[in-house]
């Protein structure tokens, strides 16, 4: 069979490598893959790929959603020639991933999918964005609009980003009308948390299967690091990674927690801060940029000795299980599926610090036996 797969990235982030992997897979089985996205490509050799758009369609769309609160209504040419690309590459199925990021017009994708039952739509959802007006997460205002229709949103200032014109009411409909009606389509959500949030939106007249994320237990696995090599040797490391790190992602906790811990015995360790986040960051916690290597997260999991992810919003994240497969403990805050992944006993509520901590000291005391 014939499979193409469309995401915002290719190769890149978790989602990027989630397609990658499932591609590669699928080729080992006889089958033809191809990749088309919008930004960001790193690797994926021995994949047919195609380039939605341009880097000017994509600050095009971009500068729309600011402007406009246009997310996924922007690229109407791009996503045309793509379809168009499709017709000759004629897959039998079209796996769906992030149909967000500037890159892609839904209503022209979804009508072209409308008007091709004979293709298998696979669609696998790493987020909230496809049941709202606009945001791609609502677990931290706790809103539950997206049940019967967007009227309002508090959340335009984060990502999606728009500055101008909120368009959530319209942006509602129109996402509504797009996703609906499809004939020959699965929904695959990656923990059970975001099946529920399926089950009470619009796309519940689709059926819908959790299929766990998985990772590569090849590159992800204790790694041998020698001592020279380590970051911090002296001490355990507290080991937070994000893709972007922000308020939500729990920064501003690992700052706050890092002035409750004893610092003769453990090292905060972040991995994934911009430039100007490293500045800002006390002297006291050490600050990494971003890596697209998965070999050195290997070795900054193995090296650590507990993974921390005091994340606010979050369906079901790969990097507990990066960590845990590379033989390190995840403490992780009850948010979305992220629970879903690891031990009972090292779920904390959000913003329990005091509880981090407890549960932080009881592992060390459990190694130390």
């Amino acid at each position: 069979m014939k499979y193409l797969f469309i995401n915002s990235v290719a190769g890149y982030g978790s989602t990027g490598h989630i397609i990658e992997n499932t591609a590669r897979g699928l080729m080992q089985d006889g089958h033809q893959c191809a990749i088309a996205y919008g930004r960001h490509l790193v690797n994926c050799d021995g994949i047919t790929l195609y380039r939605i758009g341009s880097k000017l369609d994509v600050a095009l769309h971009g500068a729309k959603t600011r402007l406009f609160d246009a997310e996924g209504f922007g690229s109407k040419a791009a996503t045309r020639k793509l379809v168009k690309w499709i017709d000759t590459y004629q897959p039998d199925v079209i796996w769906l991933h992030n149909l967000h990021g500037y890159y892609i017009n839904v209503e022209v994708l979804f009508g072209y999918l409308k008007s091709h039952p004979d293709i298998q739509v696979k669609w696998t959802l790493h987020d909230c964005w496809t049941m709202t007006g606009h945001c791609a997460h609502f677990m931290t205002i706790d809103c539950n609009q997206w049940m019967d229709g967007c009227t309002s949103c508090q959340l335009l200032g984060d990502y999606p980003k728009c500055i101008g014109l909120s368009n959530v009411s319209k942006n509602y409909a129109r996402k509504k009308a797009a996703f609906t009606g499809v004939k020959n389509i699965e929904i695959i959500v990656p923990c059970k948390w975001m099946g529920s949030v399926v089950e009470q939106s619009y796309l519940r007249e689709y059926p819908a299967r959790v299929v766990y994320n998985t990772i590569d237990l090849q590159q992800f696995r204790p790694i041998e690091i020698d001592t020279e090599e380590k970051i911090c040797p002296e001490k355990k490391i507290i080991l937070g990674v994000a893709s972007v790190w922000n308020h939500k992602k729990g920064l501003d906790d690992f700052i706050k927690l890092d002035t409750m811990i004893d610092h003769d015995r453990y090292q905060i360790v972040l991995v994934g801060l911009n430039k100007q986040q490293l500045s800002a960051l006390p002297a006291s916690i050490t600050g990494l940029e971003r890596t697209n290597s998965t070999l050195e997260l290997a070795k900054l999991y193995t090296e650590a000795f507990v993974y921390l992810n005091l994340t606010y919003e979050d369906n079901y994240p790969t990097t507990n299980l990066e960590a845990q497969a590379c033989g390190t403990p995840c403490i992780t805050y009850n948010t979305g599926g992220s629970p879903e992944s690891v031990p009972a006993d090292n779920v904390i509520e959000k913003g329990d610090l005091k509880s981090v901590i407890t549960r932080i000291e009881e592992l060390f005391t459990c190694a130390t036996k």
